[in-house]
C-alpha cells in the first residue's frame, strides 16, 4: 500500500495562519496531480478540491481559497504544501491531501485545522 503523511494542522485564532504538507512516496508524488479536500465538522468529504497542483506546478483553487491559500509542490522533499492565510472559524474542517491517480482512490490521513477566537 502507498503510504501519504500529512501534517501542519492545528488549533489557531482568527486571521492566523497554517501551512499543510503531504509528503508522497517519489513514484508516486513525480507522476500525477495532487489536491487538498476538506470535511466540515458533522459534514461529508466535499466532492471539490480546496486546492491542487499538477506536474508542470499549474494551481487551482476552489471558492473557500478565496485568494488566500498557496498550493505548491517540492520536488526535492515530495512534498505538497498549503499555505492558509488569515484563517477564519468557517475553515475549521479536516483536510486531507488526494493524488489524481486514475486506477484508484489514494487518500492521506487527514489533519485537522481548527480556528477559533
Amino acid at each position: 500500500q502507498v503510504t501519504l503523511v500529512e501534517s501542519g494542522g492545528g488549533l489557531v485564532q482568527p486571521g492566523e495562519s497554517l501551512t499543510l504538507s503531504c509528503e508522497a512516496p517519489t513514484d508516486i508524488f513525480t507522476k500525477y496531480t495532487i489536491g487538498w479536500y476538506r470535511q466540515l465538522p458533522g459534514k461529508q468529504r466535499e466532492r471539490d478540491p480546496v486546492a491542487r497542483v499538477n506536474l508542470l506546478g499549474q494551481v487551482a483553487y476552489g471558492d473557500s481559497a478565496n485568494g488566500r491559500f498557496t498550493i505548491s509542490r517540492d520536488p526535492v522533499k515530495n512534498t505538497v504544501w498549503m499555505h492558509m492565510n488569515s484563517l477564519q472559524p468557517e475553515d475549521t474542517a479536516a483536510y486531507y491531501c488526494y493524488i489524481y491517480r486514475p486506477t484508484e482512490a489514494l487518500w492521506g490521513q487527514g489533519t485537522q485545522v481548527t480556528v477559533s477566537a
